[in-house]
């Protein structure tokens, strides 16, 4: 097979030979895909940020990337409940981990939305790994200056549209406060899903509300399930450029106990995927899965979860860049 493939040209690069070399074996990138620099350009960019400066209780996302990564080792070219081989729809690739001060956080901020410039510069979609949740604002930003305000589906136990912590305006609690004060995000299509616990106060609701967010509680999801929800947030995000942010502790801890700030009563990890696959038309553009803390974890529960939460991102990513190839509907 070639070493190298461009997007919409010849046949993707796929990933290491199971039958050939083990899957506890060879390089660790994401579904043990080619390297960014291998395949030259891609039409999926898998990309890892390790920090977590922005935490605001327990510390160590920044060790989630890779940790995803291993866990992703177990992934397979064909994913059955989206009837697709995303890996041969289209060039996925690991573009490896943008590198960012861990002492600066304006500093941090700044260079993850430079590289993210760079890359979707090349026409790649972005599949990003956390971190914590603060790299979700410099993301969007990038997003934005590409595709104008982007629709967004929050899955988290938390807000995040807090205003600071200890006068700090960028942490993984405040990003999307931020995004919407800077304009870049669609306030007709903006959705919190997976979120409970206690709040300070009940006015984190109503300025929550504000911004333009409607809620879906895990206790929503329980109650209607999975399809309801994902025809609820189809209709809300109609065919607008659609940004997805996966904090992992949306998931309950028993899914997902490796993560900074755990809450009780969260989505199954079963939950989540059908949710995320009943979106499967909507024009995802780029999408993140952030918080994976591996040293809480147990047993490679929450990166396991978090690779497939990546995988099916990414396989909805392939399908629609394949059917805009072809000619076909998203």
């Amino acid at each position: 097979m070639s070493n190298s493939s461009n997007p919409g040209t010849g046949t993707p690069r796929g990933p290491i030979d199971s039958s050939r070399v083990p899957r506890y074996a060879g390089p660790a990138t994401f579904a043990r895909l080619p390297r960014l620099d291998e395949v030259g350009t891609a039409d999926v960019a898998v990309v890892g940020v390790p920090f977590d400066s922005g935490v605001s209780y327990r510390p160590g996302a920044r060790f989630g990337g890779n940790a995803i990564r291993e866990a992703s080792r177990l992934l397979r070219p064909y994913n059955p409940a989206q009837d697709a081989s995303p890996f041969a729809l289209a060039q996925v690739a690991d573009g490896g981990d943008i590198a960012v001060n861990p002492f600066n956080i304006n500093e941090a901020v700044e260079t993850v939305e430079a590289a993210a410039d760079d890359l979707l510069g090349t026409g790649a979609r972005l599949m990003t790994l956390g971190g914590d949740h603060t790299i979700a604002l410099p993301l969007l930003r990038s997003v934005a200056k590409k595709h104008g305000p982007v629709a967004l589906l929050h899955f988290d136990a938390h807000l995040d549209t807090w205003d600071t912590y200890f006068g700090a305006e960028y942490t993984h609690g405040t990003p999307f406060r931020r995004a919407v004060e800077e304009g870049i995000l669609d306030t007709e299509a903006l959705s919190h899903v997976g979120t409970r616990g206690p709040l300070y106060g009940k006015q984190d609701l109503t300025d929550d509300e504000k911004m333009g967010f409607g809620i879906v509680t895990s206790a929503d999801v329980y109650r209607r399930g999975a399809d309801e929800v994902a025809d609820q947030l189809r209709q809300r995000i109609g065919d607008r450029p659609l940004y997805i942010s996966i904090d992992i502790d949306c998931l309950d801890p028993a899914h997902a106990p490796g993560t900074g700030t755990p809450e009780a009563g969260g989505m199954t990890s079963r939950e989540l995927l059908e949710i995320l696959r009943g979106l499967a038309s909507c024009n995802l553009v780029s999408a993140d899965v952030v918080e994976v803390a591996p040293a809480y974890d147990h047993a490679e529960i929450t990166s396991v979860a978090a690779s497939h939460t990546a995988y099916e991102l990414t396989t909805i990513m392939s399908r629609q860049i394949a059917a805009a190839r072809s000619g076909g509907a998203r």
